[in-house]
């Protein structure tokens, strides 16, 4: 059956694509200029997914084509105002490009640099994760980058913590942005990076990130997402990692702004003894819908695997979750958990779930589980019957919620980051319901 994509929107873009090919980075690449013309015609042939298609059954992105798009015109030597650090050691980027004035680098243990600096050294590693062919919004994000993230840890280095500021501008049209950010950890390397992408309160814009991210043997990389987009922006994030034998991808995404979010991952375990933690909260309001979609490929035996995803849903918003494990016949004593939790606190929120288990091994422990329920009603009666006021008693409740989202996170700066971005999300509610 042939599917009919969502074609408004697609125009603009590869308009804008043609008009802009000589004078994106990597131009008079050879490499570069094939790897673009095919993502514009993959993205051509699919266009926007529509929710006929079954990865995009429950996020609708219409109003993102139909938004009319413009470059970002920032100036690049601009002075701008930044939201406190999260870490030390800090790269920013304004509008999808390196900010090196706005960046605090110094004294890192590795280099730390502008994918667009070095494109002339980076064929045979810029799109070798990322499948435009299959995923409509990673091809427009190669058709058009203009900067990233490089990031290259040697053997052995703790590389302590590092924060990832994306900080969208205001402007009189919509504009997008498309970072395609490049992470790399070698044999043994350690680093946590906290990656913080916000905007100011009436901006309008698409922020399409993708990241290919490369653990290797025995390295571990912990990666934390705070998503604070403003209210009527969309983000579309696409993060493709492999993970070597022993290595760990850690990861934890927290959804706390932006109209309309997805945040799609797909990991391959690829060495025996590799994991992959990828956990997360969507906190929704008002008409705010996120999707988080995970595909995890355990390729390798004695693999271990966790995802943990809780949501809380309050006003019109909906929440999507989907995930699928795929244990191939070599993956032999594999061990996979999945769990997706919703909260519902308003009866016209939604939440969407579907885990997927595909397991073609014999020797394997994997077990997938969702709930989707309101506050327990015994858990409030407890509460007033101790002298609790309702409210105070159903505040209680949803923070504790919150809270077992994050009490897994061991990295300190992480978890410190996550927990005020909670405690900062729920203050915010509270005072729209008593207003």
């Amino acid at each position: 059956m042939n599917v009919v994509m969502h074609q408004v929107g697609a125009p603009g873009f590869l308009h804008r694509f043609e008009g802009l090919r000589d004078r994106l980075p990597g131009g008079r690449l050879p490499w570069l200029a094939t790897l673009r013309a095919q993502a514009a015609e993959a993205f051509r042939a699919q266009g926007f997914p529509t929710r006929r298609v079954e990865a995009w059954k429950y996020t609708d992105l219409a109003p993102v084509a139909e938004a009319g798009f413009d470059e970002p015109l920032t100036p690049m030597d601009d002075a701008m105002d930044l939201p406190p650090a999260q870490a030390g050691a800090r790269a920013v980027f304004v509008d999808g490009r390196f900010r090196a004035d706005l960046s605090s680098l110094d004294g890192l243990p590795f280099e730390v640099s502008s994918v667009a600096r070095h494109l002339d050294a980076l064929e045979g590693r810029l799109g070798a994760l990322a499948r435009p062919g299959e995923e409509p919004m990673a091809a427009l994000n190669t058709m058009l980058f203009e900067d990233g993230l490089l990031l290259d840890l040697p053997e052995g280095v703790e590389g302590g913590v590092l924060e990832l500021l994306s900080l969208a501008t205001a402007s009189e049209r919509p504009s997008a942005f498309h970072p395609r950010h490049l992470i790399r950890l070698a044999k043994g390397a350690k680093l946590t990076l906290i990656e913080t992408a916000t905007g100011p309160e009436g901006a309008r814009y698409l922020h399409n990130p993708v990241f290919e991210v490369e653990v290797a043997e025995g390295a571990w990389l912990t990666h934390g997402r705070l998503q604070q987009e403003a209210p009527r922006a969309f983000q579309l994030s696409t993060i493709y990692a492999t993970v070597a034998a022993g290595g760990t991808y850690d990861n934890f995404t927290l959804n706390a702004g932006g109209r309309l979010v997805r945040n799609e991952i797909h990991v391959t375990l690829t060495g025996p003894g590799a994991a992959c933690h990828m956990n997360g909260a969507q906190l929704l309001a008002g008409d705010q819908h996120a999707d988080t979609t995970t595909a995890l490929d355990h390729a390798a035996p004695s693999c271990a695997s966790r995802q943990t995803y809780k949501t809380v849903l309050m006003g019109r918003s909906r929440g999507v979750f989907q995930g699928k494990i795929l244990v191939r016949q070599v993956a032999q004593k594999t061990d996979g958990y999945q769990m997706n939790q919703a909260l519902l606190l308003s009866p016209e929120a939604e939440m969407d779930s579907k885990p997927q288990l595909e397991i073609y091994a014999d020797d394997v422990k994997c077990s997938h589980g969702a709930t989707v329920g309101e506050l327990d009603a015994e858990q409030v009666f407890y509460l007033r019957s101790r002298g609790i006021p309702e409210t105070q008693a159903r505040a209680m409740l949803v923070q504790a919620f919150l809270h077992e989202a994050v009490e897994g996170v061991t990295d300190e700066a992480l978890r410190r980051a996550l927990d005020a971005a909670v405690e900062g999300w729920w203050a915010r509610q509270e005072e729209t319901l008593a207003a």
